[in-house]
C-alpha cells in the first residue's frame, strides 16, 4: 500500500511517488534565529521529524535539509537591542534551537545550511532571474516581477486580482508593481552587508530557501514542508523564483502543519500568551510535549492548555506503564506454546493497523490510538495466569518499534550523578524561594527516573531505587 500525502498544491491526498525509487529529497523551512523558539515554532520540527522517521521506517533513504535564517531584519534589531552583532546572536540561538528540539526528540537534519554561508549561490540565483527578465534592480534593491510568473498564486489558491487588492508599496520602495517582492535589500547605514553587483546589501527572506534547496537537493525535490503560515507568501514566492529559474517543478508535494492556539486564543505577545519552549521545558517533560503534539493530526490546529498537557502526560504514562509491566512479567514467564499464535497474530494485526493509519497522510493521532489498543491487549494478556516469553517479547518489541517511529522513549535516560546533584540543588533553591510547585516537579521528575530523595536534618540524600 502506498503512502498518501495531502498536497497543499492540489488540495487532495495523493500517492507518494518519489522522483528516485527508494529515496526522498525533503526540505523543511527552519527558524530565523533571533530568539528562543516558541511553542508554535516547535510543531514543524516535531511533525516533520516524525514524517522523516516514518519514511525511513518504511524503507526510504531520506535526505533531510532544514535551513537557518541567520541574517534578517529581526536579527539586526535583536543585535542592536542586546549590544551585540548578528553572527553572535545567530550562533547563540542556533545552539538554543538545537538544545530545545533535541530535548523534544528531533534528529538533526542531514544538513542545516545557513544563509550567510551560501551568499554566493543566492547572488548567482538573483543574477539569473534578472537575465531572464523575472527580476530587476531599483536603487540598490532587487525585486521579483510577480506578474511575469503566470502561475503565481497556485499554492495558496489565490488569483493575481485577489492579491492586488491588499498590495501596497511601502515608503522607500521603488517597485514597478505593488505585487513585486524583494530578492535583495540594499544595506542601511551601520547594517551588516555583503558585496553584490547591485551594491552592499543582503538577501530577501524568500530567495534563501529557493537557492539552498536547489544547491543541496537539486532543481526538483520530493517534499517541501513548513508551518501553515508559510504557505503565503513565503512558499508561493519560492515556487515563483525556482520555477522561473529552472522551468521545472520545484516541489512535488507541499506539506503544512496547522496552527497552535493558547487556551483557544491565537498566540501573540500582545495577549501575553507567548510561550517559549525554553521556558516550558523547565517544568514539562519534553516527551510529554512531543506526545501532546502528535496526538493531533498535523494538519489540524492544536489548542494548548495546561489541562490538555496533563492529559497527554497521563496518557503517555499509561503506555509506558504497560510496557514496564511486560518487562517485569518477562522474568517470571514460561516458554509456553498455548495460545501463542493467536496472541502473536493480534500483535501483528495491531502493527499493520498502525502502518495503515500512518500511511494515510501520517495520521499520528490514530496511530497513537493503536498504541493504546496495544497497551489494552497487553494488559489483558498479563491478567492470564500463564504467560509466554515469546508473546511478551513480541508485545515489547512492537511497543519499542512504534514508539521509535514516533520519536518517543519508553524509558527515561539514566541521569548522571552530577546531573542529579544539580537538580537537587535547584530543588533546594526553589524551596528556599517558597516555589513549592517547582520543588515538587523536580522531585516527581527524579522519581520517574527511579531516584529516591530523603530530606533529613543534615540535608537531602538520594539513592537509585
Amino acid at each position: 500500500m502506498a503512502i498518501k500525502i495531502y498536497n497543499t498544491l492540489t488540495r487532495k491526498k495523493e500517492d507518494f511517488i518519489p522522483l528516485e525509487e527508494g529515496k526522498v529529497k525533503m526540505y523543511v523551512c527552519g527558524p530565523t534565529v533571533y530568539n528562543y523558539i516558541h511553542i508554535g515554532n516547535a510543531r514543524p520540527p516535531i511533525v516533520f521529524d516524525t514524517v522523516r522517521r516514518y519514511l525511513e521506517y518504511r524503507g526510504y533513504e531520506v535526505n533531510f535539509v532544514s535551513n537557518f535564517t541567520d541574517v534578517d531584519d529581526k536579527l539586526i534589531k535583536a543585535a542592536a537591542e542586546l549590544g551585540s552583532d548578528v553572527p553572535t546572536i545567530a550562533e547563540r540561538f542556533i545552539e538554543a534551537f538545537f538544545e530545545d528540539v533535541s530535548a523534544l526528540g528531533c534528529k538533526r537534519a542531514n544538513l542545516h545550511p545557513r544563509v550567510t554561508e551560501n551568499m554566493d549561490i543566492i547572488i548567482e540565483f538573483i543574477e539569473t532571474l534578472i537575465e531572464k527578465g523575472f527580476a530587476y534592480e531599483s536603487d540598490g534593491d532587487v525585486y521579483y516581477r510577480t506578474r511575469r510568473f503566470d502561475e503565481y498564486g497556485k499554492l495558496s489558491h489565490q488569483s493575481i486580482d485577489d492579491l492586488k487588492i491588499g498590495a501596497r508599496i511601502q515608503a522607500g520602495e521603488k517597485k514597478e508593481d505593488a505585487l513585486d517582492f524583494t530578492l535583495w535589500k540594499a544595506a542601511k547605514e551601520g547594517e551588516i552587508y555583503w558585496e553584490s553587483p547591485w551594491g552592499k546589501g543582503r538577501p530577501g527572506w524568500h530567495i534563501e530557501c529557493s537557492a539552498m534547496a536547489r544547491k543541496y537537493l537539486g532543481d526538483t525535490i520530493d517534499i517541501h514542508a513548513g508551518g501553515q503560515d508559510l504557505t503565503f507568501p513565503h512558499h508561493e514566492n519560492e515556487i515563483a523564483q525556482s520555477e522561473a529559474l529552472t522551468g521545472k517543478t520545484f516541489a512535488r508535494y507541499w506539506m503544512h502543519n496547522g496552527y497552535i492556539n493558547i487556551d483557544n486564543e491565537k498566540m501573540s505577545k500582545s495577549l501575553g500568551n507567548f510561550v517559549l519552549v525554553h521556558d516550558i521545558l523547565k517544568s514539562v517533560d519534553p516527551q510529554v510535549l512531543r506526545f501532546f503534539m502528535l496526538a493531533v493530526h498535523y494538519r489540524n490546529p492544536i489548542n494548548f492548555t495546561d489541562e490538555l498537557l496533563r492529559n497527554a502526560g497521563a496518557g503517555l504514562e499509561r503506555l509506558k506503564t504497560s510496557y514496564q509491566n511486560l518487562k517485569y512479567r518477562l522474568n517470571v514467564s514460561a516458554n509456553l506454546t498455548t495460545n501463542d499464535e493467536e496472541n502473536l497474530q493480534k500483535i501483528s494485526d495491531l502493527k499493520n493497523e498502525f502502518i495503515k493509519e500512518m500511511d494515510d497522510d501520517f495520521n499520528t493521532a490514530d496511530g497513537i490510538s493503536i498504541l493504546f489498543e496495544l497497551a489494552k491487549q497487553a494488559n489483558y494478556y498479563l491478567m492470564e495466569e500463564n504467560t509466554s516469553v515469546k508473546v511478551i517479547e513480541s508485545f515489547m518489541q512492537i511497543f519499542e518499534e512504534l514508539f521509535s517511529v514516533l520519536g518517543l522513549q519508553l524509558e527515561a535516560a539514566e541521569l548522571l550523578d552530577g546531573e542529579i546533584e544539580k537538580l537537587i540543588e535547584e530543588r533546594l533553591a526553589a524551596r528556599r524561594n517558597r516555589d513549592f510547585q517547582r520543588a515538587d516537579q523536580i522531585r516527581d521528575q527524579l522519581k520517574e527516573m527511579n531516584i529516591i530523595l530523603e530530606d533529613t536534618p543534615q540535608g537531602t540524600r538520594w539513592k537509585r531505587g
